[in-house]
């Protein structure tokens, strides 16, 4: 009996790549991998142009490709986490649907999937994208590495292929939040690492902005670091012990040369706008963590589906998932 494989592929604007990745991706695994049958998932994230109508169009011609529209954008985490769940191979691949991840990695994957791994991880060795955002990417990578209390992958945005015992794992999490790559390398059994080269996007634009680079990073921060709470006590610390002597050594000047010396109001004033700025940047910093937890707490679905397209059965019922909602 041949083993099934599933694509998940997150779109969200993706109008101009669909198709050609549904040929590319079916033209692979008929090709070079004839002795997997297979399900391609498409998750669409209320795309605004005309993602949904090729997605339908794919969906009617081809019954082993699905589809689950969303009823708004649930963010670039939830989405394909959601997908994920909803995936009935006995693995699967997850991809963006922009061919910055290689279709040509699909054997490569399936191969050390056989060899016995549960996660093969597809990992950036270099990128064709903006080499200042590479580097600061890269940056962003070995800081999170360097303070995390789980050893972090480097350049893993999620492409590559999990077992369906690690799939069943996300299926019991109870995370309204969840970031994928952390949970990845905290939960996940043997993995394989496969170096690849990322391409630059076929067609569209990038949904990235600053806003969602910074969103990401402060999930991931908040999620498995405690950098920032231990760098607000230490640089309490720190400016405690200096207001403290500052004051210190002005009561002493004070006392010693009680009428020429006149302290003014400027270092009153320095001192106490350094301190503000500080709690001000630490507040805003605790924020984060409180929003993490806030959400966590609120047990909101990952998504709410509008619409499934070739699900049967008892596939028309969402795989649950302690945060479903169909």
């Amino acid at each position: 009996m041949k083993k099934t494989v599933s694509i998940l592929i997150p779109t969200y604007n993706e109008e101009e790549n669909v198709w050609p990745l549904y040929e590319a991706i079916t033209d692979v695994l008929q090709s070079k991998c004839p002795n997997y049958d297979y399900e391609i998932l498409f998750i669409d994230n209320m795309s605004e142009d005309n993602t949904r109508a090729l997605v339908r169009e794919i969906c009617a011609q081809d019954k082993r490709t699905k589809a689950i529209f969303n009823v708004k954008n649930f963010g670039q985490f939830n989405s394909p986490f959601y997908g994920l769940c909803q995936t009935t191979g006995d693995c699967t691949i997850l991809m963006c649907a922009d061919f910055q991840d290689p279709v040509e990695l699909i054997p490569v994957f399936l191969h050390h999937w056989e060899e016995g791994y549960q996660i093969v991880c597809g990992v950036k060795t270099t990128s064709q994208e903006n080499p200042i955002m590479y580097k600061l990417r890269s940056m962003y990578y070995r800081l999170i590495k360097k303070f995390s209390t789980v050893n972090q992958i480097e350049h893993f945005t999620g492409f590559g292929l999990y077992d369906r015992s690690f799939v069943d794992v996300l299926r019991n999490l109870d995370d309204s939040t969840p970031f994928l790559r952390g949970i990845v390398a905290e939960l996940g059994g043997k993995r394989k690492e496969v170096p690849y080269e990322q391409q630059k996007r076929r067609a569209g634009k990038t949904h990235n902005n600053l806003y969602t680079l910074y969103d990401a990073a402060m999930l991931s921060f908040t999620s498995y670091t405690k950098i920032g709470m231990r760098i607000a006590v230490f640089t309490g610390v720190f400016f405690s012990i200096i207001s403290f002597l500052i004051g210190l050594i002005y009561l002493i000047l004070k006392l010693i040369y009680w009428d020429r010396f006149v302290a003014g109001q400027a270092p009153t004033i320095i001192v106490v706008s350094m301190m503000c700025s500080v709690l001000l940047a630490f507040m805003g910093f605790l924020g984060e963590y409180i929003a993490a937890i806030n959400t966590r707490m609120m047990h909101r679905p990952l998504v709410v589906e509008e619409e499934r397209i070739n699900f049967e059965g008892n596939e028309n019922q969402p795989i649950q998932h302690p945060n479903s909602v169909s």
